[in-house]
């Protein structure tokens, strides 16, 4: 079982800031167990660590104040949004104090002209969507779960639309963040491209909170497209499937989404959602453009498919048949749990170049079943990403150990293929071990950049670097 860090504590210090922090924010300022507990633990196995105490700020004046305070008496700083991370981003291993931005949430300015938003951290993604679509535009990055979009930003998320809009360090114009001493900065202007200086803005997209507290987000909008079409496909194999969409891609098909679920995903699909789908690997894909591109797409997609053994394609731009099947596909973890009701879902992801796709997955797949582990897969294959939902009795140590060696493996296995040990998870607690291994050296100067920002060590601490 992936292992959380254990750090030492600052009694004093903690014992002091939460004092302190409660003068100032009164019942802004909560310790009971249930609460801390929820902000120490979040959709991942590793062990629950509690913060001791949760402040709920509201504005980026009160995030820099909270900051100043713990950095005076050496206490941790935990940032947290909705808490839908997978790797113990938001665990607290020294204790400290947890900053839950989610009464950040305005929306602070459309630039409706100019293609961008300026939100606070705590709006969520759903919430962006929500109140733009009046206006004809849309945020594009959409990992699934309703996210928010400063927990989205600080650990680079993607999503179903990378394959067409990119992830998070490509939708991303400007930061306000509040440094480890206090200190509020701007990282860049709002212009779509820029020289000036070190990419301050990239490096704090997927800093995982331990480089600074993001307070504010500029990000790139697109317009709502003229048409949009999806179009499902079932095949034979998961090597068909993954060897259709690496063709897809090498043909320079614009598809917005494509998606991969195996057998096993969708029979969990079919059960949680009401479908009836062939239990077979399945690619669902996403067109947007023109009337008349969006068709020209979806037909080109079904020869090529036709051409790996793809059948029972069809195609729809109706909205409620659309949303059905997208909505399936993002209950995926749901509906995984119920292959095997009262187990735990323990969800790894890699990714790996295009080319590797299809022996990475067909790899993992037989690994899988060699090890007796139920691991339905799912995938934003169309950049090279899976994901395995490996459902596990927790209190089964066999099992436990199973998959955690079968979670190493994977890891190690995409990086052996030129891939990483995540496309979008990110580093967090659980895997730090793999980030060595992917990156050598390169760690080392992560470290001296984490050194030189936060030299006390107080923002996040325990997350992305193995030494804590």
């Amino acid at each position: 079982m992936a292992q959380a860090t254990t750090l030492p504590r600052n009694e004093g210090g903690i014992s002091a800031a939460v004092q302190t922090l409660s003068e100032r924010f009164g019942d802004r300022l909560q310790t009971g167990q249930a609460l801390r507990e929820q902000h120490g633990h979040t959709t991942t196995w590793i062990e629950n660590q509690a913060p001791d105490a949760v402040v709920f700020p509201t504005s980026t004046a009160e995030v820099a104040e909270i900051v100043k305070i713990c950095a005076e008496l050496g206490v941790p700083v935990i940032p947290f949004g909705t808490g839908t991370s997978l790797e113990g981003h938001v665990n607290a291993p020294a204790g400290g104090i947890c900053v839950d931005m989610m009464r950040m949430d305005q929306i602070l300015a459309v630039h409706a002209e100019d293609l961008d938003v300026v939100v606070q951290p705590g709006v969520t993604r759903e919430q962006l969507n929500t109140y733009l679509r009046d206006q004809g535009l849309f945020f594009p990055i959409d990992p699934g779960a309703n996210a928010s979009l400063g927990g989205m930003t600080a650990t680079r998320a993607s999503g179903t639309n990378a394959v067409r809009y990119g992830t998070m360090k490509d939708n991303v114009l400007s930061l306000e963040a509040v440094m480890a001493d206090g200190t509020i900065i701007r990282t860049a202007s709002r212009a779509k491209k820029s020289s000036a200086g070190y990419d301050m803005t990239r490096l704090l997209v997927g800093s995982e909170g331990t480089l600074g507290l993001i307070t504010e987000i500029t990000l790139r909008l697109q317009g709502i497209p003229e048409a949009i079409r999806s179009a499902r496909c079932s095949f034979r194999t998961v090597d068909e499937a993954c060897r259709a969409v690496m063709t897809v891609i090498q043909y320079g098909v614009p598809v917005a989404r494509i998606e991969l679920l195996d057998e096993m995903s969708v029979r969990a699909a079919n059960q949680h959602s009401g479908l009836d789908l062939p239990e077979l690997p399945l690619l669902l894909l996403e067109f947007h453009g023109s009337e008349a591109g969006v068709l020209e797409q979806s037909e080109i997609f079904a020869q090529i498919a036709e051409e790996f053994g793809g059948f029972d394609i069809t195609a729809t731009s109706t909205a409620e048949e659309r949303s059905k099947l997208w909505q399936a596909r993002h209950d995926m973890y749901w509906a995984g749990l119920g292959l095997r009701p009262g187990a735990k879902g323990i969800s790894t992801d890699v990714c790996v170049p295009i080319s590797r796709l299809a022996d990475c997955v067909t790899t993992a797949r037989a690994k899988a079943e060699d090890m007796g582990l139920i691991a339905p897969m799912v995938g934003h294959v169309g950049d090279g990403n899976f994901h395995a939902l490996l459902l596990i009795d927790m209190d089964n140590a066999e099992e436990r150990a199973k998959a955690d060696d079968y979670v190493g493996w994977l890891n190690n296995l995409a990086i052996s293929m030129e891939g990483t040990c995540t496309g979008e998870h990110g580093i967090g607690q659980g895997k730090r071990p793999y980030l060595l291994r992917e990156l050598g050296e390169t760690t080392r100067f992560m470290a001296a950049i984490k050194a030189a920002l936060d030299p006390d060590n107080i923002l996040n601490p325990g997350k992305i670097l193995s030494d804590g």
